[in-house]
């Protein structure tokens, strides 16, 4: 018989461990100050209504929805264990939430119900789309992200994402070019999930976008303005140009991260334009 999930909130938590005290560096997930002290979270509860999710530990950090679901976000957790991350997605005082975290050996934990708005993405922007949180569902991977020894990301936490993206993407209809990483959406503050991600695995799933094999020869930028202006127009912030096209980069280019607008670069912003332009991506 399913029962209540365990809700995942400071000093009121159902699973064994709740009302600890434990001091520990939680800068990446939530953005603010370090060394806040709070209970760990509760073990949560089996989810018995859901073959793609593990168990449930409900954070308080949610509101509701003001723009219908269009994308899905993909962070790394950047924390030293995955404990310690559900416990920060759950603190009140952080303010910081995701739908889902995906542990490192494939456990799905839901931390906030998809018609909610859970607080990941911060202050980001992608496609004219200045309330990503409103739009999109929200997925950490547990990693110990660039600060503590950046590394591939585990098959089985991988094979435990895809069945997980296939879902949302046929549930909602959301565009391949709408399943970003953090650092698309943020491209000012954020680097994850960095470019060890294997995005070209999850395009082989039709799940995001793939980087394009063939590029149209010569220029088609008259000018660097002209690139910044052809890549907002795919979608990303170019308020900070350089980081944008790192960004960009990050995620169509990962072998050399420069913020360069080089020959390569240019091609295949070219190619992704002209491919949505033909119809043959969205």
């Amino acid at each position: 018989m399913w029962r209540r999930p365990a809700i995942c909130a400071r000093r009121r938590c159902a699973g064994p461990g709740c009302g600890s005290s434990r001091t520990r560096r939680h800068d990446r997930v939530s953005g603010q100050s370090e060394g806040s002290d709070f209970g760990s979270a509760g073990e949560g509860l089996p989810s018995s209504r859901d073959e793609l999710v593990h168990r449930e530990v409900l954070s308080p950090n949610h509101d509701e929805r003001a723009l219908p679901i269009t994308m899905v976000v993909i962070h790394y957790t950047e924390m030293e264990d995955k404990g310690f991350a559900i416990e920060r997605l759950c603190d009140p005082e952080a303010k910081v939430s995701a739908h889902y975290l995906i542990g490192e050996q494939g456990e799905v934990v839901r931390l906030v119900p998809e018609e909610k708005r859970a607080w990941h993405a911060g202050v980001s922007y992608w496609r004219g789309i200045k309330d990503v949180n409103s739009a999109s569902i929200g997925i950490e991977l547990d990693h110990p992200g660039h600060k503590y020894g950046y590394r591939g990301f585990n098959d089985a936490q991988f094979e435990a994402l895809v069945p997980l993206v296939a879902r949302m993407v046929k549930r909602f209809d959301i565009p391949r070019a709408n399943v970003v990483g953090h650092s698309d959406v943020a491209p000012q503050r954020k680097i994850d999930p960095g470019e060890l991600f294997p995005w070209e695995r999850l395009a082989e799933y039709g799940l995001c976008l793939p980087i394009p094999e063939k590029l149209e020869r010569g220029d088609p930028f008259d000018n660097d303005a002209s690139f910044y202006l052809a890549l907002e127009r795919f979608g990303y912030d170019i308020t900070d140009g350089h980081k944008a096209v790192e960004a960009f980069q990050r995620r169509w280019r990962p072998r050399r991260i420069d913020g360069i607008i080089d020959g390569e670069v240019r091609a295949i912003l070219f190619q992704l334009l002209l491919d949505r332009d033909r119809g043959t991506t969205r």
